[in-house]
C-alpha cells in the first residue's frame, strides 16, 4: 500500500518547470503551498520523488530566500543514491545549505570518500566541487589522502578540479602541505594549458597571503613566464612576480627582460599589456628601461576612445605617481583632457592624478581651475573636486600652503558653490587654521564676516557647519574685526531660526564674546571718544580698541538685547539658558554705561565684571594632539579596570531613598529624603570645607601648568596684524585652458610663509599595524618546511632511531633506572634541539636559488 502511494505521488508530482510556471502567475500563497508539498514529498522513501522535492526547495532557497536547513538529512540521503542525476541534485543542495555548524555534516565524510574513489570522473568532479565549497577542518584532514591521489590522476578534468580544491584543503588543514605540496609543484611542469592555468591560479592565491614562503619556486614561475603563450597564465604569473619582487629586489632585475619582451610584441593583448605595465609600476619601478617602456606604452591606453582602457591607463599612472611623478607630468595633457570625459570613473581618476601634481608653486592656479570645473559639474563630482582640494591642501599641516589669506578666501568661495556638501571638512579647516596660524586670523575674521552676513547660506543644511565655524571665529578673534556691530547684527539676525539649536548656541556665545570685547574697550578708554563704531583703523594693529562712543555701545547692547529677548520663550533649554545669562549680564552693566560717558571712575562693579569676563575669554585656544590623553600619567592608586560589581552595595545609602520616593505617592513630598539638588549642595559644602583658600588653588594650578606644560597653550594673543584689502579678485581662469606653465615651478614670492603650529605627535591619524593573520602562519610554516626542511626531517628520524636503540638495549633492572634517567635527559635535550630547529626554520629568511639570480 505504501509503495502504491509513493508511485501515485511520483506520477502526479510537480516538477521544477511546473513550480517556475506557478511562480510566474504571481499567486501570493503559491510559495507557502509549494513548501507544504515539498515537506510532504521529501519525506517519502522514493529517491526520485525526494530528489525532485529537494531540487524545488533549492530553487526557492536561491531565489526567494526560503530556509532549507531543515532538509539537511534528506540531502545526505539523495547524495547516497547510485544515480548520477540524484547525486548532482544532492551535492548542489549540500553546497548551497551546509556550513560548519550543520549537525549532519559528518555523515557525508564516507560518501565523499566513496565518490572521490569512483571510476566515474563526473561523480569525482561533483565530490570535489562539494568539498571545495563546504570543506571543514575535519573533512580536509580525513580526505587529504584522496585529494593527493587525484592530483596525479590521468584524467585532466579530475586533476584540474583536484588542484582547485587544494586551496581549501591547505587553508583548513595546513598539515596537508606535507602530503600534497610536492605533487602540486610537479603540476607546474604540465604541458596541458588547463592544468597549468589551474595550478598557477592556486599559487597566485597562496602567494597573495605570504609571498616570502614561495620564493624558492621562482625558477618554475620564471620558466612559465618565458615559455607560456597563454595570456591568462602569464597574467597570473605576473601577479606572483609582483609580490615576490617586492620582497626580493634582486628578482626584479631578472624578470624585467621577459616582461619588456611581452610589452614589445606587436599583437599583445590589452589585458596582458596592462598587467605588464602594472607589474613594472608597482614592483619594478627601479628598473629604468622597463619603467620608460611602460610609461610609453601607457599612452596607448590614455588616447584610446574606449573609456575602460582610458580608466586603466589613469589607474596605472596613479600607482607610479607617488614614486615617479615625472611619468604623470609626461602625460599631463591626456590627464587634463580626461577631466572633461563623460565617464565619471575616468574623471575621478584624472582628478586624483591632477591633485598628485599639485605643489606649493602651482596650488593656487590648479585649485582655481578645479573650482571652475566644480561650478559646472554634477553634484557628485563637484563634491569630489572640493574634497580633493581640501585633502591636498591640508596634508602634513598645510605644508604646500604659503599664502593662508588666499586659502581662507578659497574656503569661503567653496561654501558658495551651489552643490557644496563638504561643510564638515571646511568647518574643521577654518577652526584648525585659526588655532594654528596666528597670522591668518585677520583674514579668517574677514571671511567669517562675509559668510555670516550672507542670508542665502542659512537655508542650506550642508553649510550649517561652516556657519558654526564662522560664528566661533568671529567671536574668538573679534579683536581683528573692523565692525563688531555688524558681526553682532549678523549673529542675531532673525533668519538664524533656520539653524539647528546646537549652532544657534554657538551664535549666542559668540555674540556674548563680541559684547564683552566691546564693553571692555569702552570702559578702558581714558576719556570719552567720539569716533564711530565702524571707523577703520589706519594704524598697524587691529581695529581701534577704544573706538566706541556712548551711542555706538548703546546701539550694540540694544541689538543684542533685542535679539535675545525673542529666545526667552524657546523650548530648547540650552538656548534659553545662554540667552538668559547674556541678558542678565546686560542688565547688570547697562545702567553704568551712561555713567561712563561723564564719569572717569574705572573701579565700578560693571567694570570689574567686564574685566573678569575678559580674563575668562583671554585664554587662547590651540590645537590638541589626538594622543594627548594617552600622555597624561595615570595617578597613583587609580585603577581604571577595577571591577565595579560592589558599586550597588557602596551606593545603597544614596539609591535607597530614591526607590522609596518612587514607590510613594507623587504628592507626599515630605517623605522624599533625597534629591539631586540637595546631594549636589551637600557635596559642594563638603568640597568647599576641604578645599584650601583661593591663593593656594592658584598655586596648585600654576604647579600643574608647570608639570604639564605640553598640554597648555600660550594665552597671549597677537595684536600685530594688518587689515587686508577687501577687493580680492575671485575670477576663475577657463577650465579648458590649462597651460603647461601651470605645472612648472615658479619663482617664490617674497612673502614669507606664516608659522603653522605643529604638534610632536597626533597631527596624522593613527594607523594600526597590519598584523599577519594567525590563520596563515601554520600554512606558511608548513610551506617553508616542505620546501626547505627536508634535511631537518632526516635528522629528526635519525634522532628517534637512536632513542629506540637506547631503550631497546636495556638488560638489567638496576641499570634500567639509571639508563632511563639518562635517556630522559637526552630525549629532553633532543626535543629542545628539535624545537629550536623548527623555530629557526620558521624565522630563517628563504633564499632565492642562484639559478635564477
Amino acid at each position: 500500500m505504501a509503495s502504491s502511494n509513493s508511485l501515485m505521488d511520483s506520477l502526479f508530482q510537480r516538477s521544477l518547470e511546473d513550480l517556475i510556471k506557478g511562480l510566474r502567475l504571481g499567486e501570493s500563497t503559491f510559495i507557502s503551498k509549494s513548501l507544504e508539498e515539498i515537506r510532504r514529498e521529501i519525506k517519502l522513501t522514493d529517491l526520485s520523488t525526494k530528489s525532485v522535492a529537494l531540487q524545488k526547495l533549492s530553487y526557492l532557497a536561491a531565489l526567494h530566500g526560503v530556509d532549507m536547513t531543515w532538509a539537511a538529512f534528506h540531502a545526505v540521503e539523495v547524495v547516497s543514491s547510485s544515480r548520477f542525476a540524484h547525486k548532482r541534485i544532492g551535492y548542489h543542495a549540500i553546497a548551497q545549505s551546509f556550513n560548519d555548524q550543520t549537525p549532519v555534516l559528518l555523515l557525508i565524510t564516507n560518501q565523499l570518500r566513496k565518490d572521490l574513489n569512483s571510476s566515474n570522473e563526473y561523480e569525482v568532479s561533483l565530490a570535489l566541487e562539494c568539498l571545495a565549497r563546504i570543506g571543514t577542518d575535519d573533512l580536509a584532514r580525513d580526505l587529504t589522502s584522496e585529494v593527493f591521489t587525484l592530483l596525479g590522476s590521468s584524467k585532466a578534468l579530475v586533476r584540474k578540479k583536484a588542484i582547485g580544491v587544494v586551496l581549501r584543503v591547505f587553508d583548513k588543514y595546513p598539515d596537508a602541505v606535507k602530503v600534497c605540496f610536492k605533487r602540486l609543484v610537479e603540476n607546474l611542469e604540465s604541458s596541458d594549458p588547463q592544468l597549468l592555468s589551474a595550478v598557477v591560479g592556486v599559487f597566485c592565491e597562496l602567494t597573495s597571503k605570504d609571498p616570502r614562503s614561495y620564493l624558492p619556486l621562482a625558477p618554475e614561475f620564471y620558466k612559465i613566464l618565458v615559455d607560456s603563450r597563454n595570456n591568462w597564465v602569464l597574467i597570473k604569473v605576473l601577479k606572483i612576480f609582483a609580490k615576490l619582487a617586492s620582497i626580493e629586489p634582486r628578482l626584479a632585475k631578472k624578470v624585467a627582460d621577459p616582461i619588456c619582451e611581452h610589452m614589445r610584441k606587436q599583437n599583445v593583448g590589452k589585458s596582458l599589456l596592462f598587467e605588464c605595465i602594472r607589474t613594472v609600476f608597482s614592483s619594478l619601478s627601479d628598473q629604468e628601461i622597463a619603467l620608460k617602456l611602460a610609461v610609453a606604452k601607457i599612452r596607448e591606453f590614455l588616447v584610446d576612445d574606449d573609456p575602460n582602457l582610458k580608466y586603466l591607463g589613469l589607474h596605472a599612472l596613479s600607482i607610479v605617481a607617488a614614486k615617479h611623478l615625472w611619468a604623470v607630468l609626461e602625460n599631463k595633457e591626456a590627464v587634463v583632457k580626461a577631466m572633461s570625459d563623460e565617464d565619471p570613473n575616468v574623471k575621478l581618476e584624472a582628478l586624483h592624478l591632477l591633485m598628485a601634481m599639485v605643489n606649493e608653486d602651482n596650488v593656487t592656479e590648479i585649485s582655481r581651475i578645479l573650482m571652475n570645473y566644480a561650478l559646472k559639474s554634477d553634484p557628485l563630482f563637484c563634491n569630489e573636486i572640493i574634497g580633493s582640494i581640501l585633502v591636498a591642501c591640508s596634508r602634513n599641516s598645510y605644508e604646500i600652503i604659503v599664502d593662508f589669506d588666499w586659502y581662507l578666501s578659497l574656503l569661503g568661495e567653496m561654501a558658495r558653490v551651489p552643490h557644496c556638501q563638504r561643510g564638515k571638512e571646511i568647518e574643521h579647516q577654518l577652526i584648525d587654521i585659526g588655532t594654528r596660524v596666528k597670522d591668518a586670523r585677520l583674514e579668517l575674521v574677514r571671511v567669517s564676516r562675509a559668510l555670516l552676513i550672507d542670508p542665502a547660506l542659512l537655508g542650506n543644511q550642508f553649510l550649517h557647519p561652516i556657519l558654526s565655524a564662522a560664528a566661533w571665529a568671529s567671536g574668538e578673534y573679534v579683536e581683528f574685526s573692523k565692525s563688531p556691530y555688524e558681526i553682532a547684527e549678523a549673529l542675531l539676525q532673525p533668519r538664524t531660526c533656520l539653524l539647528p539649536p546646537s549652532i544657534r548656541a554657538i551664535y549666542i556665545h559668540s555674540a556674548f564674546k563680541v559684547l564683552v570685547f566691546s564693553l571692555g574697550a569702552y570702559f578702558s578708554a581714558q576719556e570719552p571718544i567720539s569716533s564711530p563704531l565702524a571707523q577703520e583703523s589706519t594704524s598697524s594693529g587691529p581695529s581701534m580698541v577704544n573706538g566706541f562712543t556712548y551711542n555706538s555701545i548703546s546701539s550694540l547692547v540694544d541689538i543684542i538685547e533685542l535679539g535675545l529677548c525673542s529666545l526667552s520663550g524657546i523650548l530648547d533649554v540650552e538656548l534659553k539658558e545662554r540667552a538668559k545669562n547674556v541678558l542678565g549680564f546686560i542688565g547688570m552693566i547697562k545702567h553704568e554705561i551712561a555713567e561712563k560717558a561723564t564719569s572717569q571712575d574705572s573701579e565700578t562693579e560693571a567694570h570689574r565684571a567686564i574685566a573678569f569676563m575678559e580674563d575668562v575669554f583671554s585664554e587662547e585656544l590651540g590645537p590638541v594632539s589626538s594622543t594627548a590623553q594617552e600622555k597624561v600619567p595615570l595617578p597613583e592608586g587609580l585603577e581604571l579596570n577595577e571591577n565595579l560589581e560592589d558599586l550597588q552595595e557602596i551606593c545603597r545609602e544614596v539609591l535607597e531613598p530614591i526607590a522609596e520616593s518612587n514607590s510613594s505617592s507623587f504628592y507626599s513630598s515630605d517623605k522624599v529624603s533625597f534629591s539631586v539638588a540637595k546631594l549636589r549642595i551637600r557635596d559642594q559644602e563638603e568640597a568647599s570645607s576641604s578645599l584650601p583658600p583661593p591663593p593656594e588653588s592658584a598655586s596648585l594650578l600654576a604647579e600643574h601648568r608647570k608639570r604639564h606644560g605640553l598640554y597648555y597653550l600660550s594665552s597671549q594673543k597677537s595684536h600685530d596684524h594688518n587689515d587686508r584689502d577687501d577687493n580680492t579678485s575671485n575670477e576663475y581662469p577657463p577650465a579648458n585652458e590649462i597651460s603647461v606653465d601651470s605645472f612648472k615651478p615658479k619663482k617664490k614670492t617674497s612673502k614669507p610663509r606664516p608659522v603653522v603650529v605643529k604638534l610632536d605627535e597626533g597631527d596624522e591619524p593613527k594607523t594600526k599595524p597590519n598584523a599577519s593573520s594567525s590563520n596563515d602562519e601554520p600554512l606558511s610554516r608548513a610551506i617553508q618546511t616542505a620546501l626547505m626542511g627536508k634535511g631537518k626531517e632526516k635528522e629528526r628520524v635519525k634522532d628517534n632511531h637512536e632513542i629506540n636503540l637506547d631503550t631497546g638495549n636495556i638488560e638489567q633492572s638496576s641499570r634500567r633506572e639509571k639508563k632511563n634517567k639518562k635517556n630522559g635527559e637526552r630525549s629532553s635535550k633532543r626535543s629542545s634541539r628539535r624545537r629550536r630547529d623548527e623555530e629557526a626554520s620558521a624565522t630563517k629568511p628563504v633564499e632565492v636559488p642562484d639559478l635564477l639570480l
